[in-house]
């Protein structure tokens, strides 16, 4: 089921995201070649409980820490902890942040030091083909719209879209209907509505689109580089507003 936001849910979800925002950026500041995942976890950690909010996915579905680090061939769901990150790694971050009985959810793919041209390349276009989800996106537009639009970006540049992994609707839990995925036919899908608060999130693979999945690890079939960008967008009568920018 489909849960349509008020305008006063959609103010309560604008703390949680603007911190979510600001961890990230964080992130982007703290990376660095020769720390561990663990320490990252725990600085992003530290940051969301200091504003009195707490980390969406500690404990969700048993997962047993506070964000999600993937580098590399994962694709999402890395558990921190002692792997150490190296220069010239794809170091995406998911975060999701709980305050004032709502969810918001966010990542981003990162790099220190000098990286690989087509690395750089992928992580620019996994960014881009957010922004190309969205792109005339609006109350009443079919849901496959979007995901459309990301597969048609991403695949002109010569990368793939994960197909198990998809985006979601947000708000009182971290993962509601409907699932949005990141590939699709246009004109298909639901009827987004005014309020409805989804989680777009490509994550888009340098090689082939398939992965293999082990309990949380989620790599890429082939080990090529991954990368992931996500934002909590709603749908307004202007189109669509980035809660999480």
């Amino acid at each position: 089921m489909i849960y349509v936001k008020t305008d006063k849910e959609i103010d309560m979800m604008r703390e949680p995201c603007k911190i979510l925002r600001d961890a990230l950026l964080l992130a982007e500041d703290k990376i660095c070649a020769g720390m561990t995942t663990g320490e990252l976890d725990k600085i992003l950690h530290d940051y969301i409980v200091s504003y009195g909010a707490k980390p969406s996915f500690l404990g969700l579905y048993g997962f047993p820490k506070s964000t999600c680090i993937s580098i590399d061939e994962q694709v999402v769901h890395g558990i921190p902890g002692n792997r150490v990150i190296k220069e010239g790694e794809i170091v995406s971050v998911d975060v999701g942040v709980y305050l004032n009985g709502f969810h918001g959810d966010a990542a981003r793919s990162f790099y220190c030091g000098q990286i690989d041209p087509l690395k750089k390349k992928l992580i620019d276009v996994t960014k881009e083909s957010f922004f190309k989800g969205i792109e005339g996106i609006c109350i009443g537009s079919p849901l496959g719209d979007i995901g459309y639009q990301i597969q048609t970006y991403a695949e002109s540049n010569g990368f793939s879209v994960v197909r198990e992994m998809v985006g979601h609707g947000i708000g009182r839990k971290v993962h509601e209907d409907p699932n949005v995925p990141n590939y699709g036919k246009r004109g298909t899908g639901i009827r987004l509505k005014r309020n409805m608060a989804l989680a777009i999130e490509p994550m888009i693979n340098m090689g082939t689109y398939e992965v293999d999945i082990n309990g949380w690890d989620c790599i890429t079939r082939d080990r090529k580089p991954s990368a992931h960008y996500e934002n909590t967008v709603v749908i307004t009568d202007e189109g669509v507003e980035i809660l999480t920018l």
